[in-house]
């Protein structure tokens, strides 16, 4: 258990914070403009989706960091609470968009991030 959520954790940190550094630094039009999957930015501000990312950077870094350091373990669920409530958000904006594939990829995200939440606040905790 405690490697499947080592090894869920890790490639969530990795995914999101590949994803969040590029929502941050890469101008709202040029994400629109990468294809579909993108276009979600239309509905929000710019200053959001660089909010969104950087929010998307610290749930990278708390999913990994405090467990590798020892530094306050009990953050790793909480960041992983906060991608479950970051798809959550994402799942609604694609079904507003009517974009009924990538609402299955976003549920994907959540379902794994959840499973991070789920083992390391249970049977996989790290305060035991």
């Amino acid at each position: 258990m405690n490697l499947a959520l080592w090894t869920v954790a890790g490639t969530l940190a990795a995914a999101y914070l590949l994803g969040g550094a590029f929502k941050v630094i890469t101008p709202k039009e040029r994400i629109a403009a990468v294809g579909h999957s993108g276009r979600w930015v239309e509905d929000f501000s710019a200053g959001v989706v660089k909010a969104i990312g950087a929010l998307e950077v610290l749930a990278a870094a708390g999913l990994v960091l405090p467990a590798v350091l020892g530094i306050a373990p009990v953050l790793v669920p909480l960041a992983a609470l906060g991608l479950v409530v970051i798809m959550a958000g994402a799942a609604i904006t694609r079904i507003r968009r009517h974009e009924w594939k990538l609402v299955l990829v976003d549920l994907t995200y959540l379902a794994l991030a959840a499973f991070v939440v789920w083992g390391r606040l249970g049977p996989a905790s790290f305060a035991g």
